[in-house]
């Protein structure tokens, strides 16, 4: 959105990086300007503020960052999406495509339960492998997903098509 082009300029790109061809986009130069983070929750919050949610889950591991403090500036709970074998308790574990593989996201069996409201938060949406996991996750312990939300999004990789139905919010996107 064009009101967020200030935080926009905060977010570096690295050229070819994981690998060649690709350009990241690091958030670390977002985060340790202290005006930006702080309007990125505050943007996150009013973005959801009347959607009445019990628990902000977070993906591993930049949806923790953003995560909490939303669940702290909200005033709710935060529960976590791990990969595999992070979790101490009991977990329902979902194992979703990768570009070149595969990968497992977990949950504590007890983090949620049914008729919970929640909101996911994660740092990017690109192609949207990631978060629909987390959708299916989220949805096997009965809770009710009343937005989703991110601080990026890579709208040429189609991510929310993986998401029908969802309320899906991204304060930047990338065209």
């Amino acid at each position: 959105m064009k009101k967020f082009e200030t935080l926009k300029k905060t977010i570096r790109d690295v050229p070819d990086f994981p690998k060649k061809g690709i350009i990241f986009k690091d958030i670390t130069t977002l985060l340790k300007d202290k005006a930006a983070l702080k309007k990125t929750i505050d943007v996150l919050a009013t973005e959801f503020a009347k959607k009445k949610i019990k628990y902000v889950v977070g993906i591993e591991s930049r949806g923790f960052i953003f995560g909490t403090a939303l669940a702290y500036k909200l005033g709710v709970g935060f529960v976590p999406i791990r990969k595999k074998g992070k979790l101490p308790a009991k977990t329902r574990a979902v194992t979703y495509d990768l570009e070149y593989g595969t990968d497992t996201l977990e949950i504590h069996e007890d983090a949620l339960k049914a008729g919970d409201r929640v909101l996911i938060v994660d740092d990017l949406l690109a192609t949207g492998g990631t978060v629909q996991a987390v959708v299916k996750l989220v949805r096997g312990l009965g809770a009710k997903i009343t937005g989703i939300g991110f601080v990026i999004e890579l709208s040429f990789l189609n991510g929310r098509e993986k998401l029908p139905g969802l309320p899906v919010f991204s304060i930047i996107r990338y065209e």
